[in-house]
């Protein structure tokens, strides 16, 4: 999600010290706001479309297009803007990297506040769980891994992406149960320990799980992504992943029996509901075998559905970066709602509160996608940055400066 972050290298703050004037002047990298564009469309399919055929009870298609890997996608383009705002190929050091933690934590709060402010608007049976909230706490647990480069921040990724899963599983009686899908300041005062359990672990987008694509995304940043080679690389190891994934789960659930030790793991878990509980997540209130850990499905968080989403996601990635070279007018659209999503995405949550889109979901998701496109496009002609992402991004300049001018100050 485009929080603020800029891709560009701004002198003022520090960014270009000891680099040359073109360096200095990066334009942004179309292909990153073009695959945030299609990660908002995702978004708003999912919380608007339904998941499945009334007639069939089969998964509709925006359900498996979208389902899980818009967020884990919007997750891993989160990370790329953190690695091209804080050093691109060469990790800030020194000053520069204290200026750097400083200014994301200003912005995981900023964000963290949207989204506990959103909340208050949400009814109490609400149409979507908002990510912002969760935003907040991935961007502060990245603070530690920004001076990081590639190999290292891949490596951490792969703990995480095996870690956060068993302590997910292994924790669920343990941790509390959250109160509300959309905490407000209120649930965070009088809730905290269910809050934190809620980001952390237990929530929609487990903030353990999500670093995953944070930090393979921020891993994706350090690399030279205007290169063509990387550009088709990352697509290409994307789609690998994604495939070996989905093999892998196939091998565990039908050829090593994980199917057949799932089918009555839980209550009222037979053949059919497993089948299911396969595409839609399972209806059961705790997973009581470790081989759910082989499945695929959207929004388990299990090591090979992240896996399936990160490779996913790398593969889009990789794809409006090689497209971008030749299509980026045909792009523009999409490119210029990727670069305000957080305006875009909160303006969404919004509208949904009202609660009119049941009736008519394919009208109104048009109508979401229509009006996002041409603020979009308005907004960053006649004024440029998207509101809140001005907001958002003169904060963390602020603070920066303030971290580099004491620095200097010290040393004089």
């Amino acid at each position: 999600m485009s929080t603020g972050e800029d891709s560009t290298v701004r002198p003022q703050d520090g960014h270009a010290a000891g680099r040359t004037g073109r360096e200095a002047g990066t334009p942004r990298l179309a292909g990153v706001d073009a695959a945030r564009g299609l990660a908002l469309i995702g978004l708003i399919a999912v919380h608007v479309l339904p998941e499945e055929n009334d007639a069939t009870g089969e998964p509709t298609w925006s359900y498996l297009l979208f389902a899980g890997d818009s967020a884990a996608l919007f997750a891993l383009l989160a990370g790329v803007g953190l690695a091209l705002s804080t050093g691109r190929t060469r990790p800030h050091r020194g000053r520069q990297l204290a200026a750097d933690r400083i200014g994301l934590a200003v912005r995981a709060a900023l964000i963290a506040c949207v989204g506990l402010l959103i909340g208050y608007a949400m009814p109490e049976d609400a149409p979507a769980n908002g990510i912002l909230l969760f935003y907040g706490m991935f961007f502060l647990l990245a603070v530690p891994f920004l001076s990081l480069g590639p190999r290292s921040l891949f490596a951490a990724a792969g703990v995480f992406a095996v870690v956060a899963p068993l302590l997910i599983l292994g924790l669920q009686d343990a941790l509390p149960d959250y109160s509300s899908s959309n905490p407000t300041f209120q649930h965070l005062l009088s809730e905290p320990t269910a809050v934190l359990a809620q980001l952390l672990l237990t929530g929609a987008y487990p903030a353990l799980a999500y670093l995953t694509y944070i930090l393979a995304g921020m891993g994706i940043g350090r690399l030279d992504l205007r290169a063509r080679d990387v550009q088709a690389r990352v697509a290409t190891i994307g789609a690998g992943l994604a495939i070996a994934a989905q093999f892998v789960s196939w091998i565990l659930l039908y050829a090593a029996g994980g199917f057949r030790q799932l089918v009555g793991s839980s209550p009222g878990l037979d053949e059919e509901a497993l089948m299911e509980a396969l595409i839609f997540e399972p209806d059961v209130d705790r997973l009581n075998s470790p081989w759910w850990l082989a499945v695929t499905t959207p929004h388990m968080n299990t090591p090979l559905s992240i896996a399936w989403s990160l490779g996913a996601g790398m593969t889009v990635l990789g794809v409006f970066l090689l497209a971008s070279r030749r299509l980026r007018v045909w792009l523009r659209p999409l490119a210029a709602m990727g670069a305000m999503t957080l305006t875009l995405y909160s303006a969404h949550l919004v509208a949904l509160s009202f609660e009119v889109h049941y009736d008519e979901p394919y009208l109104w998701f048009l109508v979401h996608l229509v009006v996002a496109a041409l603020f979009a496009l308005t907004w960053q002609s006649l004024v440029g940055q998207g509101p809140l992402e001005k907001v958002v991004g003169t904060a963390v300049r602020a603070a920066r400066r303030a971290v580099l001018r004491g620095a200097t100050a010290h040393r004089t």
